[in-house]
């Protein structure tokens, strides 16, 4: 589940949690709806994001109840706990790099390995019930970020490490589709 900052033809190993990174550049979610989710970024304007974060909130508390939210499907691949605490970061992450779009000009985020950060923030082994309000707090946070979003700064832009252009709409259009994606994820 890294950040897609460099395509890579070749499937990279294992870490040592057992996940296998995802180095695929996930941006192409931009132009056509995601055929896995079925998610039409595309369609989301900024002033949508908030109001859809908020809705995605108690899906996510109800995976986090499941008696089995720590269990992996497979052994490589997260269980909906990791992907919980995955999505609270992506808040975090998201939030961080919207303000700075909005306040700074053309600002450029560090890569964020999301696969370092599922082992030093030991994913596997959060307290449900602590990372449901977590994700309650930060996604409210980001959805209010987004709400806060003024028409003029939707063209505002940012770039990621690998060089990757995004706008406030489409930061906002990338971001609710890995929400989104991950709740499909983990059957939701």
């Amino acid at each position: 589940m890294t950040d897609p900052t460099a395509p890579s033809e070749q499937r990279p190993a294992a870490q040592a949690d057992g996940i296998v990174p995802d180095t695929k550049d996930w941006t192409w979610v931009l132009a056509r709806p995601c055929p896995e989710c079925g998610f039409a970024a595309a369609e989301v304007e900024p002033a949508d994001v908030g109001p859809a974060v908020r809705a995605t909130l108690p899906r996510w508390r109800a995976v986090l109840a499941r008696p089995d939210a720590a269990v992996r499907p497979r052994p490589e691949v997260w269980s909906p706990l990791e992907y919980a605490a995955h999505v609270r970061d992506v808040f975090r992450i998201f939030d961080e790099r919207l303000g700075r779009m909005v306040a700074e000009d053309d600002p450029a985020f560090a890569n964020w390995d999301q696969d370092v950060a599922a082992l030093e923030g030991d994913y596997a082994h959060q307290d449900a019930g602590v990372l449901a309000d977590e994700l309650d707090a930060d996604g409210e946070a980001v959805a209010a970020s987004f709400d806060a979003v003024a028409p003029g700064q939707a063209e505002r832009t940012g770039r990621r490490s690998n060089g990757s252009v995004f706008t406030v709409r489409t930061l906002g259009q990338y971001f609710l589709h890995d929400v989104v994606h991950h709740l499909h994820d983990v059957r939701a």
